[in-house]
């Protein structure tokens, strides 16, 4: 065998395992771009029913085990779930809101404040420092949750009968990062739990 044959095999076979590294390479990182997809789910908020806390446009990511099994949501958690509400493509409306209610909770709305189980909830967080509408002494079904938007002049939330409470089945997961704008980039934080 000649020189230049031995050195066009050595060549050939170094050219295929950098194409070998390469091919690898890419469908470790299609695999993690996969298994981060099943975890956690991007989403732009697209309304102003979460005011001042999320802005139209705000880039959010959610985590979509949050829920799993056992794990529950809690007062305060911002979750984003399939609503009964039609969207413009004929799918069910995905909403962002705010967990205030968990099963067996007792809500009352009157006179613009909300009471929980007989005790006045803080509206400090919200765009106006109140809610309107009336329920009164509505008790939350098994396995429900009763959400708010904090903008609550404007959102369309459990308080209507075209949301409702929402199961538990229907939550797509716990908003738990805002990555856009860079000005508010961080963690969600929970205004029920930072006191």
């Amino acid at each position: 065998m000649s020189e230049d044959n031995f050195n066009d095999q050595k060549q050939g076979r170094s050219v295929g395992k950098a194409v070998l590294y390469w091919v690898i390479e890419i469908a470790i990182a299609v695999a993690i771009a996969l298994l981060i997809i099943q975890v956690i789910r991007p989403t732009i908020v697209r309304e102003t029913s979460m005011l001042p806390n999320f802005q139209d446009g705000n880039y959010l990511f959610v985590y979509r085990l949050a829920y799993k099994g056992d794990k529950t949501p809690q007062k305060g958690d911002v979750i984003i779930f399939k609503s009964n509400l039609e969207g413009d493509n004929g799918k069910p409306k995905m909403l962002i809101k705010r967990v205030i209610g968990l099963p067996g909770d007792k809500i009352t709305i009157e006179n613009n404040d909300v009471w929980i189980n007989g005790k006045e909830d803080t509206q400090s967080y919200t765009h106006d420092g109140e809610t309107n509408g009336t329920i009164i002494n509505y008790t939350v079904p098994k396995n429900h949750y009763f959400c708010m938007g904090d903008n609550r002049l404007v959102s369309i939330d459990s308080r209507y009968a075209s949301v409702g409470a929402v199961p538990k089945s229907k939550i797509v997961g716990k908003v738990v990062f805002r990555l856009y704008p860079f000005s508010e980039i961080g963690t969600i934080k929970n205004p029920y739990q930072s006191k």
